[in-house]
């Protein structure tokens, strides 16, 4: 899987921008021609969009546009002036406001056409937006939606007025609620995510000067099993690097738990082995794959005494 640690959003139609993101530390770039881009640009935008996926190489990063909703009337326009334009730079589009498999169909389909038109060698892949109480409700069947399907991510400020929740601040703790008022909307997400392959990312956090905050929804995320969270400015990209990475110390007890395994099993003909004071199975040999490999993807090596 692409590390996705970081997922920078970038305005598709403030090109002072799109350098800044090319020379960010994230793991995702995605340049927005939706909610940070106003009605009145939206074309402009897409030609803006073009211009730095040709300009900019965004190397060692996923590279992606998040369109316009299947339901407005950009997103046609939106998907075709991007893959035309920059279809080979092009990682994944992502789709805000998803809301049933049908949505997910339609830009497949687009999509198929396009890369033949094109003949695009490297096929496109879909992150999808669960932003309303639909979404949520439909989110298994649109997460089996499309085999070009990589991640789903949770939209926490539409979510919440779709859910007409009493709150005028996106995505805000909720101190005053017994227990984690997200929890369930992030791990029903979740387990669908990884139901069927996908990854799971965290959408963004307003409050931008507040890193103390961000750090907390992060690390929520993290327990659940999210592979990342977006970032709105460069400040808050080496939290999530951090918190999304593995510790040293956890990455260097998978790396030894996977040789203790593979030893017992393919020399010792043993299906458990003890490795310090724990008993290791098979069970464990897989909590170890998950560890050892977020490691990778995050560029770690096992410490060497």
């Amino acid at each position: 899987m692409r590390a996705r640690r970081s997922c920078l959003a970038v305005p598709g139609s403030q090109p002072r921008f799109h350098e800044k993101a090319d020379q960010s530390t994230a793991d995702q770039v995605f340049l927005d021609l939706e909610d940070s881009v106003a009605p009145s640009l939206k074309e402009r935008a897409r030609e803006l969009v073009v211009e730095a996926f040709q300009r900019y190489e965004y190397r060692d990063k996923v590279r992606c546009v998040r369109v316009n909703a299947v339901d407005t009337r950009w997103c046609h326009g939106d998907i075709a002036a991007v893959v035309e334009g920059a279809g080979e730079r092009l990682d994944c589009l992502m789709i805000p406001k998803v809301e049933g498999a049908d949505h997910v169909h339609f830009v497949e389909h687009l999509l198929n056409q396009l890369e033949m038109k094109r003949g695009l060698r490297r096929r496109i892949g879909l992150e999808l937006q669960i932003e309303t109480a639909r979404g949520l409700d439909r989110v298994s069947e649109i997460a089996a939606a499309s085999g070009r399907n990589e991640t789903l991510i949770f939209g926490p400020g539409d979510f919440s007025a779709s859910m007409r929740l009493p709150t005028l601040s996106i995505g805000n703790l909720r101190p005053d609620y017994p227990g984690d008022f997200w929890h369930y909307f992030m791990a029903r997400i979740a387990v669908a995510a990884r139901a069927h392959g996908l990854q799971a990312i965290d959408g963004p956090y307003v409050q931008i000067k507040d890193l103390v905050g961000y750090r907390t929804f992060a690390e929520r995320a993290a327990m659940l099993g999210y592979d990342g969270k977006w970032a709105l400015h460069p400040s808050q990209i080496d939290i999530v690097n951090e918190v999304f990475a593995p510790k040293q110390a956890d990455f260097d007890r998978a790396f030894a738990i996977l040789e203790a395994y593979r030893h017992a099993t393919d020399v010792d003909a043993k299906g458990a082995v003890m490795l310090g004071d724990e008993m290791i199975d098979e069970a464990s040999r897989k909590l170890a794959a998950v560890m050892y490999e977020r490691g990778q993807a995050a560029g770690m090596q096992p410490s060497r005494d």
